[in-house]
């Protein structure tokens, strides 16, 4: 059975106000992160940029809505938040299954010219550090100098008083943001279960992610803190590294090739 685009546009809603919970200021997030590729592709004629763990599309769909002339290429290994990128943002961005940090992905992305950005929300953090070691070098490689690595996630600050601090913060603020009917993660998973028209690419999740029925997890944080990701971005060949908005624990990490 086919997914349609009523019920990808359903779920991809869904999506959105579940991911609202976690993300502080996702809006304004996003926008940061649109200011930032717009900077640095100031006079490109047809921008490249990849979206890493692009999930059902929701970055690469401001982007290029933002920028209708960059070529936006969108990678994740989630087949079910895949099958709603291509089904409801499919205009968006090309989108390539691939597992961000396993040999070859790179390949697998077919680019065929250097990167202007690449762009991530909520996504690296799940990646163990020398895989995410491995990433950041192989993401400077493939960026034209002056490219932009830029990345929006949860990542907390050095030290135990001033990560708990700041951990704070952003608690309160999300706390004040909620409306009271967002779902949560494991909700919005738990009611997919239901839906006739993604038992497919949620029994291919399950198989390819080794995730038991009901039991959707998110993947386990690496624990490092903004500090330690510049460390490693310096480390691997950007000459700059910025964190240009920040509350909380949320943060866009600017890594300038």
């Amino acid at each position: 059975m086919g997914l349609s685009m009523a019920v990808a546009e359903w779920w991809v809603e869904r999506w959105e106000r579940q991911q609202r919970r976690y993300a502080i200021d996702r809006e304004e997030r996003f926008t940061v992160i649109g200011d930032v590729v717009e900077y640095v592709t100031l006079g490109q004629r047809r921008p490249l940029v990849v979206d890493l763990g692009c999930g059902p599309g929701s970055l690469a769909a401001r982007l290029a809505e933002r920028l209708p002339r960059a070529e936006v290429v969108g990678v994740d290994m989630d087949p079910l938040l895949l099958e709603l990128a291509r089904t409801h943002h499919a205009s968006a961005a090309r989108y390539v299954d691939a597992e961000i940090g396993a040999d070859g992905w790179t390949d697998a992305l077919a680019l065929g010219r250097p990167l202007d950005a690449a762009v991530s929300t909520t996504a690296l953090h799940y990646l163990p550090e020398p895989v995410l070691r491995r990433t950041y070098v192989q993401l400077a490689a493939l960026l034209r100098p002056g490219g932009a690595l830029v990345n929006g996630d949860h990542l907390p600050q050095s030290g135990v008083v001033a990560g708990a601090l700041a951990a704070h913060v952003g608690r309160r603020r999300a706390e004040r943001l909620r409306d009271g009917d967002h779902e949560d993660w494991e909700s919005w998973w738990a009611a997919v279960e239901a839906e006739p028209e993604l038992a497919e690419p949620l029994a291919e999740r399950r198989r390819r992610l080794s995730v038991p029925a009901g039991e959707e997890g998110g993947g386990a944080d690496n624990g490092l803190s903004v500090s330690d990701h510049a460390a490693l971005l310096r480390a691997a060949g950007f000459g700059h590294v910025v964190p240009v908005w920040q509350f909380g624990d949320s943060c866009v990490l600017v890594a300038i090739r």
